[in-house]
């Protein structure tokens, strides 16, 4: 059991001691002890309340703590790898460049696995430093036009989808209370799920719209028909580093997905998939009315 898993094992102990010590009632105290034994016994049960309420405010204090410093801990990590990787990426494109025919084709074949393993290291480390900034950067919620910002994170996959002849099926989207920069994340994020995992289709095809208001604000849907996934492990999908897919079948980190997830709970909605093995995906994700959850 990890850090976090145990105080907050310790929250819920806690909590259900402090719910029953205010369940007891003059009556159940009547029938087993006299007037001085229950007034003892009142006294003792207030007490027990104090210091389990002091012992939860310690317990999420300690959470608090240690979440700030796994924050902390990713952000100085990735910062710190950055110098060393870059430089590694730019010798062994030199290399590449400069290598002539003293190298034999292994040799090169090598060199560019190196390339690539460190280019995806890079990506790694942008991926946890969006997810660390996530947490902590102020929300600024205006109203956003979601078929324009839809449109927006279209235009970065202009290229990557210029040879495939993907068909897009983008319904009329409204408008919502919402933080643009981190919604445009999200898109991004989805959109490039639904790209990737389309790859594997002769006839690939993405929608996204909105569903009717099913009492929890607007509800936003990205579709695919590509490879999907085993619906069995659905809530695994979010956590971060948790993949479907080896690397070989589908590039990625594993922090997209824990990213837009993030983003979603700030602004007071959720998210969630559907999908079968091989059957193509659906993402949802809700968002509040005007009056969302403070982030």
């Amino acid at each position: 059991m990890t850090a976090n898993a145990e105080v907050i094992a310790l929250i819920a102990t806690l909590h259900q001691t402090e719910q029953r010590l205010k369940e007891l009632t003059a009556g159940e105290v009547d029938s087993v002890m006299d007037s001085t034994g229950r007034t003892s016994l009142l006294r003792h049960a207030q007490e027990e309340l104090r210091q389990s309420e002091a012992a939860k405010q310690a317990a999420i204090l300690e959470l608090k703590s240690a979440n700030a410093e796994l924050e902390a801990f990713s952000r100085s990590v990735s910062h710190d790898l950055r110098t060393p990787l870059h430089q590694i990426i730019g010798f062994v494109e030199l290399l590449l460049q400069d290598s002539g025919p003293p190298l034999s084709a292994q040799q090169l074949e090598f060199l560019a696995t190196i390339l690539q393993s460190a280019n995806h290291m890079g990506t790694l480390i942008d991926d946890l430093l969006s997810f660390s900034r996530t947490a902590h950067v102020e929300l600024c919620k205006v109203q956003v036009d979601a078929g324009l910002l839809v449109n927006d994170a279209l235009g970065e996959f202009k290229l990557q989808t210029a040879e495939r002849a993907i068909v897009w099926n983008i319904h009329p989207l409204p408008q919502v209370w919402a933080d643009r920069a981190l919604m445009r994340m999200v898109l991004i994020n989805l959109i490039s799920n639904a790209v990737k995992f389309t790859s594997v289709r002769t006839e690939p095809q993405i929608e996204i719209g909105c569903t009717p208001d099913a009492g929890e604000g607007t509800v936003f849907f990205i579709r695919d028909n590509g490879a999907g996934f085993d619906p069995a492990k659905a809530e695994k999908l979010f956590g971060a580093f948790q993949r479907m897919h080896s690397q070989t079948q589908f590039k990625g980190t594993g922090i997209g997905l824990a990213t837009v997830q993030r983003i979603i709970h700030r602004h007071g909605g959720r998210i969630w998939a559907e999908g079968s093995v091989d059957g193509g995906a659906t993402f949802y994700f809700s968002l509040p009315g005007r009056t969302p959850l403070p982030g």
